[in-house]
């Protein structure tokens, strides 16, 4: 695959990137925590990507972006929204009916793991190496000890719910090395983004209304309404325009570190705004996941080896 120049090495303005992505999707656990209350799954998820599709089409004719007519790009963006959208938000979102969303959050953070098997496997240019798998082991076990190793227990109950998570994940994986593509093709990243969530919303519909059935639900409450169009415009819309831009930037095995900085984003948040209180658990994780974060980074192993020549 021609991937062209890849970043490996992030600078501030990736690791800023990641860092409000991290914030935008740490919110979506809690938005689809308060839909499924009223709303089945494949609902849910067609409203997110339907809306999501609708507030990008409006943004770029109004920020004069123009989407492509090529044939082969839109079947890029097929292949794309299933891999990014249909199959692991559907996976997610029924997931979450079953299990916790505290160990949701953990096996959802598997996917760097996979990430970096996925990237060595089918890029030159992003080669597994052992300060990486280090690095994911840390990052995951960070996120483990910040939830909370209570969370486990649950590990043998729903395995079918747990699995769909965990093929999620897998799924986001190839979406980070399949969507590198669309940095060779020239697509800006807002049209990408536009394109993906498009083609999931017309993979999804019909499934949905035949599921579903939409208009035999009773009216969901404001709550639940109000979560749902958070979910869209700023969990999915301003999400996968920073999503490919750091794609395009710093690769997949970087971009895929967001899950890793997901439950700390989340645990700050709490103490910031719901006066929830600092564990020392949370600060041990804290402290694995950025080692394991600079680890797979790499820029702070290189200058330790040279300043050790």
């Amino acid at each position: 695959m021609n991937s062209g120049l890849i970043k490996l090495s992030m600078g501030p303005a990736e690791w800023a990137m990641v860092v409000a992505l991290s914030i935008v999707w740490g919110g979506s656990f809690f938005t689809v925590g308060v839909a499924v209350t009223e709303l089945p799954p494949l609902t849910i998820v067609v409203s997110r990507v339907g809306l999501a599709a609708i507030g990008l089409w409006l943004f770029t004719r109004m920020a004069g972006i123009r989407m492509p007519s090529d044939a082969r790009v839109w079947l890029a963006f097929l292949g794309m929204g299933a891999l990014n959208n249909a199959i692991p938000f559907s996976l997610i979102v029924w997931g979450q009916t079953e299990i916790a969303s505290g160990l949701a959050s953990i096996l959802n953070a598997t996917t760097p793991f996979f990430g970096v098997l996925v990237a060595n496997a089918l890029t030159s240019d992003e080669r597994l190496s052992p300060a990486k798998l280090a690095g994911v082991a840390l990052g995951l076990g960070g996120v483990i000890w910040m939830v909370g190793t209570a969370a486990l227990a649950g590990l043998g109950d729903a395995v079918w719910a747990q699995l769909a998570i965990v093929c999620a994940a897998v799924s986001y994986a190839f979406a980070g090395v399949y969507g590198r593509r669309f940095k060779t093709m020239g697509i800006d990243p807002v049209a990408t983004a536009t394109g993906q969530v498009t083609c999931s919303t017309l993979l999804l519909l019909p499934l949905m209304l035949a599921v579903d059935q939409p208009w035999t639900l009773p009216f969901p409450s404001f709550a639940t309404v109000a979560a749902v169009v958070a979910l869209a415009l700023v969990s999915t819309s301003l999400a996968y325009v920073l999503y490919f831009r750091i794609l395009a930037a710093a690769g997949a095995t970087n971009l895929l570190l967001v899950t890793f900085l997901i439950p700390p984003v989340a645990i700050l948040l709490g103490i910031i705004f719901l006066g929830e209180v600092m564990e020392w658990r949370h600060i041990t994780g804290m402290v694995l996941i950025f080692a394991g974060l600079a680890l797979i980074d790499g820029r702070v192993l290189s200058r330790i080896k040279t300043r050790q020549t």
